[in-house]
Protein backbone atom coordinates (compact mmCIF):
# COMPACT_ATOMS: atom_id res chain seq x y z
CA UNK A 1 0.00 0.00 0.00
CA UNK A 2 1.30 3.58 -0.68
CA UNK A 3 0.44 7.30 0.12
CA UNK A 4 0.93 10.68 -0.36
CA UNK A 5 2.26 12.96 1.83
CA UNK A 6 1.89 16.42 1.64
CA UNK A 7 2.91 19.98 2.79
CA UNK A 8 0.17 22.11 1.78
CA UNK A 9 -0.30 26.10 1.13
CA UNK A 10 1.30 26.21 -1.96
CA UNK A 11 -0.10 27.93 -4.86
CA UNK A 12 -0.26 26.42 -8.21
CA UNK A 13 1.40 27.69 -11.49
CA UNK A 14 1.98 26.31 -14.71
CA UNK A 15 0.69 24.18 -17.67
CA UNK A 16 -0.86 20.52 -17.45
CA UNK A 17 -1.01 18.23 -20.26
CA UNK A 18 -4.38 16.16 -19.97
CA UNK A 19 -3.98 12.79 -20.20
CA UNK A 20 -6.45 10.93 -22.95
CA UNK A 21 -9.88 10.41 -21.30
CA UNK A 22 -10.17 7.28 -18.94
CA UNK A 23 -13.92 6.76 -20.11
CA UNK A 24 -13.13 6.58 -23.53
CA UNK A 25 -10.25 4.14 -23.50
CA UNK A 26 -11.74 1.50 -21.81
CA UNK A 27 -15.06 1.51 -24.08
CA UNK A 28 -12.84 1.25 -27.18
CA UNK A 29 -10.71 -1.38 -25.59
CA UNK A 30 -13.40 -3.03 -25.68
CA UNK A 31 -14.62 -2.52 -29.30
CA UNK A 32 -10.89 -3.69 -30.48
CA UNK A 33 -12.82 -7.14 -29.91
CA UNK A 34 -14.64 -6.66 -32.92
CA UNK A 35 -11.93 -6.80 -35.83
CA UNK A 36 -9.14 -9.22 -36.25
CA UNK A 37 -6.87 -5.86 -37.30
CA UNK A 38 -4.66 -4.78 -35.12
CA UNK A 39 -5.98 -1.37 -33.48
CA UNK A 40 -3.78 1.43 -32.04
CA UNK A 41 -4.87 3.45 -28.97
CA UNK A 42 -2.82 6.36 -29.04
CA UNK A 43 -1.49 8.65 -25.59
CA UNK A 44 -3.58 5.86 -23.68
CA UNK A 45 -3.12 6.75 -19.81
CA UNK A 46 -1.10 4.79 -17.81
CA UNK A 47 -3.79 4.07 -14.82
CA UNK A 48 -4.69 0.70 -13.57
CA UNK A 49 -8.27 0.73 -14.67
CA UNK A 50 -6.53 0.86 -18.16
CA UNK A 51 -4.17 -1.48 -17.42
CA UNK A 52 -6.74 -4.09 -15.91
CA UNK A 53 -8.37 -3.64 -19.21
CA UNK A 54 -5.86 -4.61 -20.87
CA UNK A 55 -5.32 -7.67 -18.74
CA UNK A 56 -8.74 -8.71 -19.63
CA UNK A 57 -8.04 -8.59 -23.37
CA UNK A 58 -4.97 -10.68 -22.53
CA UNK A 59 -6.82 -13.55 -20.91
CA UNK A 60 -9.65 -13.48 -23.54
CA UNK A 61 -7.07 -14.46 -26.07
CA UNK A 62 -6.13 -11.02 -27.53
CA UNK A 63 -2.14 -9.54 -27.80
CA UNK A 64 -2.83 -6.66 -26.33
CA UNK A 65 0.10 -4.69 -24.93
CA UNK A 66 1.55 -0.35 -24.47
CA UNK A 67 4.02 -0.06 -26.66
CA UNK A 68 5.10 3.46 -25.53
CA UNK A 69 2.27 5.69 -25.06
CA UNK A 70 0.00 3.71 -27.08
CA UNK A 71 -1.96 0.67 -26.76
CA UNK A 72 -1.80 -2.17 -29.31
CA UNK A 73 -4.92 -4.25 -29.68
CA UNK A 74 -4.47 -7.54 -32.28
CA UNK A 75 -7.50 -9.77 -31.34
CA UNK A 76 -7.58 -12.20 -34.30
CA UNK A 77 -6.39 -15.31 -31.65
CA UNK A 78 -9.42 -14.06 -29.46
CA UNK A 79 -10.34 -17.56 -28.47
CA UNK A 80 -12.74 -17.10 -25.18
CA UNK A 81 -15.89 -15.65 -24.10
CA UNK A 82 -15.66 -15.45 -20.13
CA UNK A 83 -14.16 -12.49 -18.25
CA UNK A 84 -12.54 -13.99 -15.59
CA UNK A 85 -14.12 -13.50 -12.08
CA UNK A 86 -10.56 -12.18 -10.12
CA UNK A 87 -10.48 -9.45 -13.32
CA UNK A 88 -13.66 -8.64 -13.16
CA UNK A 89 -13.69 -7.73 -9.50
CA UNK A 90 -11.01 -4.89 -10.43
CA UNK A 91 -12.81 -3.47 -13.18
CA UNK A 92 -16.30 -2.08 -13.09
CA UNK A 93 -15.84 -1.29 -17.06
CA UNK A 94 -15.55 -4.74 -18.14
CA UNK A 95 -18.75 -4.80 -18.59
CA UNK A 96 -18.40 -3.13 -21.72
CA UNK A 97 -17.08 -6.42 -22.94
CA UNK A 98 -20.81 -8.32 -22.65
CA UNK A 99 -21.49 -6.58 -25.96
CA UNK A 100 -18.76 -7.17 -28.25
CA UNK A 101 -17.86 -10.72 -26.95
CA UNK A 102 -21.58 -11.35 -27.74
CA UNK A 103 -21.38 -9.88 -31.08
CA UNK A 104 -18.70 -11.78 -31.77
CA UNK A 105 -18.79 -15.35 -30.20
CA UNK A 106 -22.62 -15.52 -30.24
CA UNK A 107 -22.05 -15.95 -25.94
CA UNK A 108 -20.66 -14.07 -23.34
CA UNK A 109 -19.80 -14.82 -19.30
CA UNK A 110 -18.64 -12.24 -16.67
CA UNK A 111 -18.60 -12.31 -13.05
CA UNK A 112 -20.34 -8.81 -11.61
CA UNK A 113 -18.21 -6.40 -12.08
CA UNK A 114 -16.57 -4.00 -9.32
CA UNK A 115 -14.69 -0.63 -9.29
CA UNK A 116 -15.51 1.83 -6.54
CA UNK A 117 -18.22 1.27 -4.50
CA UNK A 118 -20.17 4.59 -4.44
CA UNK A 119 -23.57 3.01 -4.24
CA UNK A 120 -25.93 0.55 -6.47
CA UNK A 121 -24.88 0.54 -10.25
CA UNK A 122 -27.13 -2.06 -11.52
CA UNK A 123 -26.28 -3.95 -15.18
CA UNK A 124 -29.96 -4.09 -15.43
CA UNK A 125 -29.92 -1.21 -18.02
CA UNK A 126 -27.53 -3.09 -19.99
CA UNK A 127 -29.10 -6.33 -19.82
CA UNK A 128 -32.39 -5.40 -21.15
CA UNK A 129 -31.31 -3.66 -23.55
CA UNK A 130 -29.26 -6.91 -24.57
CA UNK A 131 -32.35 -8.72 -23.99
CA UNK A 132 -34.33 -6.48 -26.88
CA UNK A 133 -31.06 -7.55 -29.37
CA UNK A 134 -32.49 -11.47 -28.36
CA UNK A 135 -29.73 -11.97 -26.32
CA UNK A 136 -30.90 -15.19 -23.90
CA UNK A 137 -29.59 -13.77 -20.31
CA UNK A 138 -29.50 -15.96 -17.08
CA UNK A 139 -27.54 -15.37 -14.03
CA UNK A 140 -25.38 -18.24 -11.97
CA UNK A 141 -22.86 -18.06 -9.11
CA UNK A 142 -22.34 -14.65 -9.62
CA UNK A 143 -21.99 -14.69 -13.26
CA UNK A 144 -23.79 -13.42 -15.97
CA UNK A 145 -24.40 -15.65 -19.14
CA UNK A 146 -25.36 -14.64 -22.26
CA UNK A 147 -26.11 -16.45 -25.35
CA UNK A 148 -27.17 -15.43 -28.78
CA UNK A 149 -27.08 -17.12 -32.62
CA UNK A 150 -28.10 -13.77 -34.23
CA UNK A 151 -28.40 -10.44 -32.76
CA UNK A 152 -31.48 -8.77 -34.14
CA UNK A 153 -31.94 -5.26 -34.32
CA UNK A 154 -34.61 -3.45 -32.44
CA UNK A 155 -35.91 -0.28 -30.52
CA UNK A 156 -34.79 0.19 -27.44
CA UNK A 157 -36.10 2.69 -24.65
CA UNK A 158 -33.68 2.86 -21.41
CA UNK A 159 -35.09 3.88 -18.43
CA UNK A 160 -32.48 6.49 -17.57
CA UNK A 161 -29.73 7.69 -20.10
CA UNK A 162 -26.83 5.42 -18.76
CA UNK A 163 -23.60 5.94 -20.12
CA UNK A 164 -22.40 2.23 -19.84
CA UNK A 165 -25.92 0.64 -21.14
CA UNK A 166 -25.76 3.27 -24.04
CA UNK A 167 -22.24 2.09 -25.53
CA UNK A 168 -22.62 -1.50 -24.32
CA UNK A 169 -25.75 -1.71 -26.68
CA UNK A 170 -23.83 0.05 -29.06
CA UNK A 171 -21.47 -2.27 -29.33
CA UNK A 172 -23.50 -5.40 -29.26
CA UNK A 173 -25.93 -3.41 -32.02
CA UNK A 174 -23.06 -3.10 -34.53
CA UNK A 175 -23.41 -6.65 -35.52
CA UNK A 176 -26.93 -7.35 -35.40
CA UNK A 177 -29.42 -7.15 -38.90
CA UNK A 178 -31.10 -4.22 -38.94
CA UNK A 179 -30.86 -1.48 -36.87
CA UNK A 180 -31.38 -0.44 -33.58
CA UNK A 181 -32.55 3.07 -32.37
CA UNK A 182 -31.52 3.82 -28.60
CA UNK A 183 -33.42 6.11 -27.12
CA UNK A 184 -33.13 8.22 -23.82
CA UNK A 185 -29.38 7.73 -24.87
CA UNK A 186 -26.59 8.89 -22.33
CA UNK A 187 -24.90 12.34 -24.41
CA UNK A 188 -21.39 12.05 -22.67
CA UNK A 189 -18.83 13.51 -25.09
CA UNK A 190 -17.46 10.24 -24.50
CA UNK A 191 -20.09 8.37 -26.80
CA UNK A 192 -19.67 10.36 -29.29
CA UNK A 193 -15.69 9.44 -29.31
CA UNK A 194 -16.98 6.05 -29.30
CA UNK A 195 -18.97 6.48 -32.13
CA UNK A 196 -15.88 7.80 -33.78
CA UNK A 197 -13.91 4.91 -33.01
CA UNK A 198 -16.55 2.78 -34.21
CA UNK A 199 -17.15 4.28 -37.88
CA UNK A 200 -13.30 4.43 -38.40
CA UNK A 201 -13.72 0.87 -38.52
CA UNK A 202 -16.35 0.83 -41.03
CA UNK A 203 -19.60 0.79 -38.69
CA UNK A 204 -22.64 2.70 -39.41
CA UNK A 205 -23.53 4.97 -36.14
CA UNK A 206 -25.34 8.51 -35.67
CA UNK A 207 -26.67 10.52 -33.52
CA UNK A 208 -24.05 9.85 -30.72
CA UNK A 209 -24.57 13.16 -28.54
CA UNK A 210 -28.06 13.68 -28.89
CA UNK A 211 -31.01 11.69 -27.04
CA UNK A 212 -31.61 9.13 -29.86
CA UNK A 213 -28.93 6.85 -31.18
CA UNK A 214 -29.49 5.02 -34.53
CA UNK A 215 -27.08 1.96 -35.42
CA UNK A 216 -27.42 -0.10 -38.67
CA UNK A 217 -25.92 -3.82 -38.46
CA UNK A 218 -23.29 -4.96 -40.77
CA UNK A 219 -21.61 -8.26 -41.17
CA UNK A 220 -18.80 -6.75 -43.31
CA UNK A 221 -15.19 -7.23 -41.97
CA UNK A 222 -14.52 -4.39 -39.58
CA UNK A 223 -11.22 -2.08 -39.53
CA UNK A 224 -8.86 -1.71 -37.12
CA UNK A 225 -6.26 0.90 -37.29
CA UNK A 226 -4.77 3.86 -35.10
CA UNK A 227 -7.28 6.19 -33.31
CA UNK A 228 -6.58 9.16 -30.67
CA UNK A 229 -9.46 9.08 -27.97
CA UNK A 230 -10.54 13.11 -26.81
CA UNK A 231 -8.75 14.12 -23.56
CA UNK A 232 -10.25 13.84 -20.22
CA UNK A 233 -12.23 16.29 -18.89
CA UNK A 234 -12.50 14.58 -15.47
CA UNK A 235 -8.66 14.63 -15.15
CA UNK A 236 -8.71 18.42 -16.97
CA UNK A 237 -11.55 19.65 -14.13
CA UNK A 238 -9.89 18.18 -11.02
CA UNK A 239 -6.35 20.48 -12.34
CA UNK A 240 -8.61 23.64 -12.73
CA UNK A 241 -10.45 22.79 -8.81
CA UNK A 242 -6.90 22.66 -7.65
CA UNK A 243 -5.72 25.59 -8.85
CA UNK A 244 -9.06 27.46 -7.88
CA UNK A 245 -8.38 25.75 -4.23
CA UNK A 246 -5.26 26.81 -4.06
CA UNK A 247 -4.69 29.64 -5.89
CA UNK A 248 -2.28 30.52 -8.86
CA UNK A 249 -2.92 30.20 -12.41
CA UNK A 250 -2.56 27.35 -14.39
CA UNK A 251 -3.17 25.88 -18.18
CA UNK A 252 -5.10 23.02 -18.63
CA UNK A 253 -3.54 21.71 -22.18
CA UNK A 254 -5.36 19.76 -24.80
CA UNK A 255 -9.30 19.96 -23.32
CA UNK A 256 -12.29 21.59 -24.91
CA UNK A 257 -13.98 23.66 -22.63
CA UNK A 258 -17.56 23.17 -24.23
CA UNK A 259 -17.08 19.91 -22.75
CA UNK A 260 -16.32 20.66 -19.05
CA UNK A 261 -18.88 23.97 -19.60
CA UNK A 262 -20.90 23.45 -16.79
CA UNK A 263 -17.78 23.34 -14.39
CA UNK A 264 -16.33 26.48 -15.85
CA UNK A 265 -19.57 28.33 -14.82
CA UNK A 266 -19.33 27.39 -11.40
CA UNK A 267 -15.55 28.22 -11.22
CA UNK A 268 -16.32 31.74 -12.47
CA UNK A 269 -19.56 32.10 -9.90
CA UNK A 270 -16.37 31.11 -7.06
CA UNK A 271 -14.50 33.89 -8.09
CA UNK A 272 -11.80 32.24 -10.82
CA UNK A 273 -11.30 33.98 -13.59
CA UNK A 274 -10.85 31.45 -17.06
CA UNK A 275 -9.99 31.84 -20.35
CA UNK A 276 -10.75 29.34 -23.46
CA UNK A 277 -8.61 29.41 -26.38
CA UNK A 278 -8.73 26.21 -28.65
CA UNK A 279 -7.79 23.60 -26.67
CA UNK A 280 -6.65 25.44 -23.67
CA UNK A 281 -8.31 26.30 -20.78
CA UNK A 282 -6.66 28.64 -18.69
CA UNK A 283 -7.99 29.37 -14.75
CA UNK A 284 -6.53 32.11 -12.24
CA UNK A 285 -7.17 32.67 -9.01
CA UNK A 286 -5.89 35.33 -7.00
CA UNK A 287 -8.62 36.82 -4.89
CA UNK A 288 -11.16 35.17 -2.09
CA UNK A 289 -13.27 31.83 -3.18
CA UNK A 290 -16.70 32.77 -3.17
CA UNK A 291 -19.25 29.86 -1.96
CA UNK A 292 -21.89 28.99 -4.96
CA UNK A 293 -25.41 28.20 -3.27
CA UNK A 294 -26.07 25.41 -5.18
CA UNK A 295 -24.52 22.42 -7.23
CA UNK A 296 -26.10 19.47 -8.75
CA UNK A 297 -25.29 16.60 -10.70
CA UNK A 298 -27.05 15.86 -14.02
CA UNK A 299 -26.40 13.67 -16.72
CA UNK A 300 -24.29 15.71 -19.13
CA UNK A 301 -24.32 18.30 -19.99
CA UNK A 302 -25.22 18.73 -16.19
CA UNK A 303 -22.47 19.21 -13.49
CA UNK A 304 -20.78 15.51 -13.84
CA UNK A 305 -20.54 13.36 -10.29
CA UNK A 306 -17.47 12.82 -11.28
CA UNK A 307 -16.25 15.82 -10.17
CA UNK A 308 -18.91 16.39 -7.47
CA UNK A 309 -16.48 15.51 -4.26
CA UNK A 310 -13.76 18.14 -5.98
CA UNK A 311 -16.30 20.91 -5.89
CA UNK A 312 -17.24 20.00 -2.32
CA UNK A 313 -13.55 20.14 -1.21
CA UNK A 314 -13.90 23.59 -2.73
CA UNK A 315 -16.80 24.62 -1.46
CA UNK A 316 -15.73 24.02 1.96
CA UNK A 317 -12.93 27.03 2.00
CA UNK A 318 -15.38 29.56 0.65
CA UNK A 319 -17.13 31.99 1.60
CA UNK A 320 -20.56 31.57 2.58
CA UNK A 321 -22.42 28.31 2.41
CA UNK A 322 -23.31 25.86 -0.31
CA UNK A 323 -25.62 23.01 -1.05
CA UNK A 324 -24.36 20.00 -3.07
CA UNK A 325 -26.94 17.55 -4.19
CA UNK A 326 -25.94 14.37 -5.78
CA UNK A 327 -28.40 12.74 -8.17
CA UNK A 328 -26.64 10.38 -9.74
CA UNK A 329 -25.23 7.41 -7.01
CA UNK A 330 -26.36 7.66 -3.33
CA UNK A 331 -23.23 6.61 -1.07
CA UNK A 332 -21.22 9.25 -3.16
CA UNK A 333 -20.05 11.23 0.08
CA UNK A 334 -18.22 8.53 1.61
CA UNK A 335 -15.51 10.75 1.37
CA UNK A 336 -17.11 13.71 3.91
CA UNK A 337 -15.84 12.44 6.88
CA UNK A 338 -12.35 12.30 5.63
CA UNK A 339 -12.77 15.79 4.59
CA UNK A 340 -14.42 16.79 8.11
CA UNK A 341 -10.75 15.32 9.77
CA UNK A 342 -8.73 18.14 8.12
CA UNK A 343 -11.65 20.62 9.24
CA UNK A 344 -14.26 20.65 6.87
CA UNK A 345 -18.20 21.48 8.44
CA UNK A 346 -20.34 19.62 6.23
CA UNK A 347 -23.68 17.61 7.23
CA UNK A 348 -25.04 15.21 4.71
CA UNK A 349 -28.88 14.59 4.72
CA UNK A 350 -29.66 11.83 1.93
CA UNK A 351 -28.93 12.87 -1.41
CA UNK A 352 -27.64 16.76 -0.11
CA UNK A 353 -23.92 17.85 1.88
CA UNK A 354 -24.26 20.79 3.18
CA UNK A 355 -21.10 22.95 3.32
CA UNK A 356 -20.44 25.59 5.63
CA UNK A 357 -17.40 27.24 4.74
CA UNK A 358 -14.35 27.68 6.24
CA UNK A 359 -11.08 29.80 6.00
CA UNK A 360 -8.86 26.70 5.51
CA UNK A 361 -7.81 23.00 6.13
CA UNK A 362 -5.85 21.75 8.73
CA UNK A 363 -3.20 18.76 7.81
CA UNK A 364 -4.46 15.57 8.52
CA UNK A 365 -4.14 11.69 7.91
CA UNK A 366 -7.41 10.64 5.22
CA UNK A 367 -7.95 7.75 3.71
CA UNK A 368 -9.19 7.75 0.50
CA UNK A 369 -12.36 5.30 -0.06
CA UNK A 370 -12.86 5.84 -4.13
CA UNK A 371 -11.14 7.43 -7.38
CA UNK A 372 -12.65 10.68 -7.43
CA UNK A 373 -13.64 11.24 -3.32
CA UNK A 374 -9.70 10.13 -3.24
CA UNK A 375 -9.03 13.15 -5.30
CA UNK A 376 -10.52 15.92 -3.44
CA UNK A 377 -8.59 14.16 -0.03
CA UNK A 378 -5.80 15.20 -2.22
CA UNK A 379 -6.63 18.68 -3.23
CA UNK A 380 -7.53 19.39 0.15
CA UNK A 381 -4.71 18.35 1.50
CA UNK A 382 -2.89 21.08 -0.70
CA UNK A 383 -4.91 23.76 0.20
CA UNK A 384 -4.41 22.76 3.75
CA UNK A 385 -2.11 24.33 6.62
CA UNK A 386 0.34 22.11 7.39
CA UNK A 387 1.11 18.33 6.67
CA UNK A 388 -0.97 15.33 5.57
CA UNK A 389 -1.05 12.10 4.73
CA UNK A 390 -3.76 10.22 2.13
CA UNK A 391 -3.43 6.97 2.42
CA UNK A 392 -5.05 4.23 0.06
CA UNK A 393 -3.98 6.13 -3.19
CA UNK A 394 -4.52 3.06 -5.18
CA UNK A 395 -7.97 4.04 -5.64
CA UNK A 396 -6.85 7.27 -7.07
CA UNK A 397 -4.17 5.41 -9.05
CA UNK A 398 -7.41 4.29 -11.05
CA UNK A 399 -7.68 7.31 -12.78
CA UNK A 400 -4.87 9.85 -12.70
CA UNK A 401 -1.69 8.86 -14.46
CA UNK A 402 1.31 10.58 -13.22
CA UNK A 403 -0.72 12.03 -10.61
CA UNK A 404 1.88 13.57 -7.78
CA UNK A 405 4.16 14.76 -10.92
CA UNK A 406 1.89 16.51 -12.49
CA UNK A 407 1.21 18.50 -9.38
CA UNK A 408 4.92 18.86 -8.36
CA UNK A 409 5.55 20.25 -12.04
CA UNK A 410 2.54 23.32 -10.87
CA UNK A 411 4.40 23.66 -7.52
CA UNK A 412 2.65 21.46 -5.47
CA UNK A 413 4.47 19.57 -2.29
CA UNK A 414 3.59 15.98 -2.38
CA UNK A 415 4.95 13.03 -2.51
CA UNK A 416 4.43 9.40 -2.82
CA UNK A 417 5.85 7.20 -0.18
CA UNK A 418 4.93 3.14 0.85
CA UNK A 419 2.93 3.04 4.24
Amino acid sequence: MEKYIINGGNKLYGGVKIQTAKNSVLPILAAAVLTDEKVRIKNAPCISDVKNMVRILGSLGCRAAYEGDDIVIDSSAADCHEVPRTLAHELRSSVFLLGPLIARFGRAKIAYPGGCDIGLRPVDLHLNGLKRLGVKIRESNGYILCECPGLRGNEIMLDCPSVGATENIMLAAVRAEGETVIKNAAREPEIEDLQKFLNSMGCKVRGAGSGTIAVQGTAAKLRGGDYQPMADRIEAGTFLIAAAMCGGEIVAEGISGENISSLLHKLRENGCKIHTKNDKIILKRDGPLISVKSIETQPYPGFPTDLQAQMTALCCICRGQSIVTENLFETRFKYVPELCKMGADITVAGRNAFVRGREKFNGATVVACDLRGGAALVLAALAAEGRSEVLDISHTDRGYGMFEYKLRSLGADIVRAAV
